[in-house]
């Protein structure tokens, strides 16, 4: 089986403090309450024998209604974390994300309801400055917002991820306080 593969267009535009990154926010009920770490570059499956970056424009174009012209600056593909090879151009563009309208996806929602839903595949975009969009995209795709910034010469780096919570945290909820729990009652039976 072939490895999947998607394209992408990432806008940016210069600003006083440095560029603003242009990105979309998924539709369905999945990413309805996520923002941080949810956002995206616009991008979709490259269909087979389809050249990539036309690809990227039309799935651009499908995502936010939006054409692009300019001067496309191809970055270097990036593998996420499901295997999916992104591949992502990126141009100098002042969009107006409020003028954004995405094309739609059905599912059946709620789960086995038997109902079917029709939602945008995205339902908002907007312009973020380059600090805040590397807290806002997708994990996966961190890496190419910071080839883009590379090539705009800003030394950036990728945002520092929550301390994950420790595996056995002290205190009688935890592993370690069951087994206390359990060591006591069992002295007491004895």
């Amino acid at each position: 089986m072939a490895k999947k593969r998607s394209a992408g267009i990432l806008p940016f535009r210069p600003r006083r403090d440095g560029p603003e990154l242009f990105l979309v926010h998924p539709g369905g009920p999945f990413w309805k309450n996520k923002d941080e770490g949810a956002w995206s570059i616009p991008k979709g499956e490259i269909d087979p024998n389809e050249d990539p970056l036309t690809a990227a424009r039309r799935e651009f174009r499908e995502e936010t209604s939006l054409a692009l012209e300019g001067t496309f600056i191809e970055l270097d593909p990036v593998t996420i974390a499901s295997g999916k090879e992104i591949l992502v151009w990126a141009v100098e563009r002042d969009l107006d994300a409020t003028a954004m309208k995405s094309n739609t996806f059905t599912i059946e929602w709620p789960p086995r309801s038997g109902k079917v839903e029709e939602f945008p595949e995205a339902d908002r975009a907007a312009w973020f400055a380059w600090p805040v969009a590397l807290q806002k995209v997708t994990a996966g795709q961190v890496p190419v917002l910071l080839q883009l910034l590379s090539i705009l010469g800003i030394s950036a780096a990728a945002p520092a991820l929550p301390a994950p919570p420790p595996d056995d945290p002290p205190g009688p909820h935890g592993p370690a306080g069951k087994r206390e729990r359990r060591k006591r009652t069992a002295r007491q039976k004895a």
